[in-house]
């Protein structure tokens, strides 16, 4: 059995949003698609669902700026403009994204002192969201990935389904990045651990992958 996971499609990584993905709004009407097509036996999605005070904002580190580096509980942190607070619009999915189909949200980052990019542990792998259990206890065994950023969050979470076990497909028209040549070597990587990298047309042509 397979699962559709919707990585951190929210209103803060979509231009005009405080963390904006250039172009992520592009990949919502592809992951709308996909959602319909019934190939899927379970679609989950992540969401980032940071407190205020979370240690990965620049705005709490005084004297820091956005994009700048620290060590965050003795990992090496980017500094963030605040983005994805708790019960803000930014921290929602956008309305054009279809939800209705959307079994589980997993949340992540809500720990101040440590940030979550993957969908399954938070970045020490101090904590584990659950993710990779709940997939299991479905009978899961293939997982296609979807979402923002493609080089932060959405691969990450693709590193983590491989280590958990899961056969791991990106697609990649339905993901979009910070910075491009960080995807491509993102890219590289899950190759390299067997990932499989395909576009969206064989899945909604309703195609065996």
């Amino acid at each position: 059995m397979n699962a559709l996971i919707i990585v951190d499609i929210q209103n803060d990584f979509l231009p005009g949003g405080a963390l904006a993905v250039n172009k992520g709004d592009e990949i919502i009407s592809i992951v709308n698609k996909l959602q319909k097509s019934g190939y899927f036996d379970l679609i989950i999605a992540t969401q980032d669902w940071h407190p205020q005070d979370h240690g990965s904002f620049a705005s709490n580190h005084p004297g820091k700026k956005p994009f700048e580096k620290i060590l965050l509980s003795e990992l090496e942190q980017i500094l963030w403009p605040d983005h994805c607070v708790q019960g803000t619009d930014g921290a929602d999915f956008p309305k054009s994204l279809d939800i209705n189909n959307i079994e589980t949200i997993f949340r992540k980052g809500m720990d101040k002192d440590i940030d979550s990019y993957s969908g399954f542990f938070d970045n020490g792998k101090q904590k584990d969201t659950g993710l990779a259990a709940y997939l299991k206890g479905r009978n899961i065994g293939e997982v296609f990935i979807t979402g923002l950023a493609g080089d932060f969050c959405v691969f990450y979470t693709a590193l983590d389904a491989i280590e958990s076990g899961f056969k791991t497909i990106l697609i990649e028209d339905a993901t979009r990045s910070i910075n491009n040549n960080n995807f491509l070597n993102s890219v590289k990587m899950l190759r390299e651990k067997n990932a499989l990298i395909i576009k969206s047309d064989p899945l909604l042509s309703g195609l065996n992958i």
